[in-house]
């Protein structure tokens, strides 16, 4: 095998899709859980003009794959492995083996306490993406639930579509003075008591508060923070930054030779398109660094 691909959403797909447009012989194995799958529709990624369904994008990246000979294999891999020279990938019950491996195995984001979130999400009530789908919750009445500056930051950004933004926390936690300023000064609510609850009905996000106040919101999104599935790379000694995403030269190769990192657990901008070029440089660099295939 000359590569093995650890993660098939959209970046993982794209990748493999490359490699096997070279002639390579690639395979790709999926735990099915990309992030991917839950987006009701995204409106960003290019060439949908009326948007498109996360599972049917990944559908068609699947498709496309098995087109070009794409091993597509369901399961999850549990270990890592190299001497150097190649790479042993084991699961539950099989073992795989190639020269090269491309980590596309993306992040969790953590979970507000929000009963029957995947029905909220998919409704659009709960988004974790403003730079996706800020647009869409236009002129809506938003909540941002999160504590510290990346949950201010976000408040700000979403401003640029509503004027009806409102910061909420369940701790307590207070933003740092400047970022209080900016959010005064933009016009966000911010409760002083904390969040008690959240529910969804009839269309809407319900937060009842410490003091017993009810609010009604169109939208929320959690910044909760996430946890990024690098494990499999930093096992190996592959650095790492402080939220654990893979640190990448030019190619997308990790400090690991051989071992290419693409999409969410490289990058913090979580993007289908940043994914999708990751994997065209990986795949191209990728197939440069295997030995000539030459066709006779």
């Amino acid at each position: 095998m000359d590569c093995i691909i650890i993660g098939g959403g959209p970046a993982g797909l794209t990748a493999a899709i490359y490699l096997a447009r070279f002639n390579r012989r690639v395979t790709v194995i999926d735990g099915g859980d990309s992030r991917a799958r839950l987006i009701p529709t995204t409106h960003n990624y290019p060439g949908f003009a009326n948007g498109v369904r996360g599972q049917r994008l990944l559908e068609l990246l699947r498709e496309q794959g098995r087109n070009y000979g794409v091993g597509l294999i369901e399961g999850r891999i549990e270990r890592l492995k190299t001497d150097g020279q190649r790479f042993v990938a084991e699961g539950a019950d099989r073992v795989f083996e190639a020269a090269k491996v491309v980590l596309a195995t993306g992040l969790i984001d953590r979970k507000p306490p929000i009963p029957r979130l995947p029905d909220a999400i998919a409704q659009g009530l709960v988004r974790y993406c403003p730079v996706c789908d800020g647009f869409e919750a236009s002129d809506q009445r938003i909540a941002v639930l999160g504590h510290g500056n990346e949950a201010s930051g976000k408040a700000l950004f979403l401003r640029t579509y509503s004027r009806s933004v409102t910061l909420l926390t369940l701790d307590g936690s207070k933003p740092e003075q400047k970022s209080c300023a900016d959010l005064e000064n933009a016009g966000i609510a911010r409760p002083l008591a904390i969040v008690a609850a959240i529910d969804h009905e009839h269309g809407k996000v319900n937060v009842t508060l410490s003091d017993g106040e009810g609010l009604t919101f169109d939208t929320l999104y959690p910044v909760l923070g996430c946890d990024v599935r690098s494990t499999l790379a930093t096992s190996l000694g592959a650095e790492h930054n402080k939220e654990d995403c893979l640190i990448v030269d030019k190619h997308q190769q990790t400090s690991v030779a051989g071992l290419y990192a693409i999409g969410d657990v490289v990058s913090d901008l979580h993007q289908i398109a940043v994914g999708t070029g990751h994997a065209a440089v990986a795949a191209t660099h990728i197939h440069t660094e295997l030995p000539r295939n030459l066709k006779f």
